[in-house]
């Protein structure tokens, strides 16, 4: 066996540890109401992260102003509460004018 299957046999049983280890502990442990919030927190941060990364960079480079740009009005779109199909083309419909005008 090689070792590029041998790791991926071992993250796969990882993985599957990891999700069963949720509903077997589930009212076993308790957390904190601190440790909860700290949680919470984590996972915004998380989040925050990989949404700049993926709305700012492109190969390890700037990604332009047109991708942020339609990050930004999605965000506000969303924000409002408009429809799903209407966050998703006026993001990329704010990337694609932009682009066309020579904005990249």
């Amino acid at each position: 066996m090689s070792a590029t299957v041998a790791m991926i046999l071992a993250l796969a049983v990882g993985t599957y540890a990891f999700r069963l280890v949720g509903p077997a502990l589930h009212g076993r442990i308790e957390l904190s109401a601190r440790v909860q919030e700290l949680l919470s927190a984590g996972a915004v941060v998380l989040l925050t992260a990989l949404l700049a990364t993926g709305a700012l960079t492109e190969g390890g480079g700037f990604a332009g102003w047109a991708r942020p740009a339609g990050v930004l009005v999605a965000g506000v779109l969303a924000w409002r509460k408009a429809p799903f199909v209407v966050v998703v083309l006026g993001a990329a419909g704010t990337a694609a004018v932009l682009r066309a005008v020579g904005v990249a």
